[in-house]
């Protein structure tokens, strides 16, 4: 068998699943169908099918760290985890893996996953990436259709040409792609017995998928050998050339490769397979009671059928109701029916409009280092409770606005003040002078948790100088 690489797309924003997927912590990095999140889950599927190494991970630059720690509490580390400076779609990041891979690997057949799917029948799909192998290894671009269970009107299609079987068992001659139906069409797809559903998964040498490029997109193909040949790279960082893939068009694999190659077969599979694309979709997968109703978190009900209800903290109590998604978080409630949940891009839109953080941000923030929680704040003062994780050290750094008194609440931190460096442990507290150089480690092997207080008359996260960071991030924010 020949090599086998799995690359894992990691670069969604996961809007629709707001408030719970926002774009610093989007779905993929989410526990949303069991203990492991999404990405974690979609590595876990795969790793050990045969002759796979590490894989390629290709990521938004901002979720680097995220990514890195979620491979590593897994004992994986990437083989290289390739990251865009912009979002450029499918083809291009495709791409940049391919000849990544090429660079180091020879020629291996890529498995390509989006990394915020769900997949109920593992094994099947495991062996469904077998079956499609020898027509990988002979040249054929595979994607993996799901075989339709409804007339599915939020999925694009592939259209399979009506034959008994294609160059090997299963796997069939795509005759089109086409964009996702009304509901008389999907009814129609669903009795042919020839349409399927567009999962995003492809399997495919990374030379054909490049060969294709070449003839099809060539202009992609040359600004993304130029974002590569120019990448820096930082332990497994691949940090993309700036210049070469801001100017790369951006497209999907479908529209660049796939629709025009003739080269495109598709192999139908029937694994359980889910896009968790919508809060109606989690509720698909989730474990229902007698009502119907799907509850993760602190949730009682009376008289309530057909909810999703999803509390990280409060507890949350219906009574007498019926089709509605509740989603409670720190600091966002969503309340819908069910019939309109893929509106939420419309919320999302608006609070970018507004320019309001809830697009973007969770209230507890996470940085290489542990994470942060912003726990009050008013005019002239912010509180935050910190977490540093053991080892970990934030930058030595200043600010221009802001001073900080520090409490320790648990652990032993070093803490540099200027010309000072001190311990501290629980109870025990200190000031930050405005203009101070300063720096906070974690000395202990448990993690450091702590209150901050920020006084001043600027308290935003760009009003910070790094003089020394051991994560490689800018000076200035």
């Amino acid at each position: 068998m020949s090599g086998l690489k799995i690359v894992l797309l990691s670069g969604g924003s996961g809007t629709r699943l707001w408030p719970l997927s926002r774009e610093t912590y989007p779905k993929q990095f989410l526990p949303l169908a069991g203990e492991h999140s999404l990405l974690q889950a979609t590595w876990l599927r795969v790793r050990d099918l045969p002759a796979v190494g590490a894989p390629l991970v290709v990521a938004n630059e901002e979720h680097r760290f995220i990514v890195a720690e979620q491979l590593d509490a897994l004992g994986t580390r990437a083989d290289a985890l390739i990251l865009e400076p912009v979002g450029r779609n499918t083809a291009p990041a495709i791409a940049v893996a391919a000849l990544h891979a090429m660079r180091d690997a020879g020629d291996p057949v890529l498995l390509v996953l989006p990394s915020d799917h769900v997949i109920a029948d593992e094994a099947a799909f495991r062996a469904a990436v077998l079956k499609a192998l020898s027509a990988a290894e002979g040249g054929a671009l595979v994607a993996f259709g799901i075989v339709p269970n409804a007339p599915e009107t939020g999925y694009g299609y592939i259209r399979a040409r009506n034959t008994a079987a294609g160059p090997v068992g299963g796997v069939r001659p795509i005759e089109q792609f086409v964009e996702k139906p009304d509901l008389v069409t999907a009814t129609a797809y669903l009795a042919s017995g020839d349409y399927f559903w567009n999962s995003g998964m492809f399997l495919f040498r990374a030379s054909r998928y490049l060969d294709e490029l070449a003839h099809h997109a060539p202009e992609m193909l040359a600004r993304c050998r130029e974002a590569l040949a120019t990448a820096t790279v930082d332990n497994d960082f691949v940090r993309l050339g700036r210049a070469g893939f801001e100017a790369c068009p951006a497209d999907s694999i479908d529209y660049a490769v796939m629709e025009k190659t003739e080269h495109a077969f598709v192999l139908p599979i029937d694994v359980g397979w889910n896009d968790v694309g919508s809060w109606a979709a989690l509720t698909d997968i989730s474990r229902q009671d007698a009502d119907g109703n799907a509850h993760r978190g602190d949730v009682l009900s009376i008289d309530t059928r057909n909810t999703l209800a999803w509390s990280e903290r409060r507890l949350i109590a219906l009574i007498g109701l019926d089709d509605l998604v509740v989603v409670d978080t720190d600091d966002a409630l969503l309340v819908a029916h069910r019939e309109r949940v893929q509106d939420v891009k419309h919320i999302v839109a608006r609070l970018k409009g507004d320019e309001r953080p809830h697009a973007r941000i969770h209230r507890k923030v996470y940085r290489p280092w542990g994470s942060y929680d912003g726990i009050e704040a008013g005019p002239g003062f912010q509180v935050k409770r910190i977490t540093v994780k053991p080892g970990a050290s934030l930058s030595l750094q200043l600010h221009h606005h802001r001073a900080e008194h520090w409490i320790i609440v648990t652990g032993q931190a070093r803490v540099t003040c200027d010309e000072s460096v001190f311990d501290l442990g629980t109870n025990q507290s200190t000031f930050i002078p405005l203009g101070a150089k300063h720096r906070l480690e974690n000395v202990g092997i448990e993690p450091l948790e702590l209150i901050e207080v920020q006084t001043g008359d600027y308290l935003g996260e760009d009003d910070i100088v790094r003089f020394e960071d051991i994560y490689g991030r800018e000076k200035e924010s």
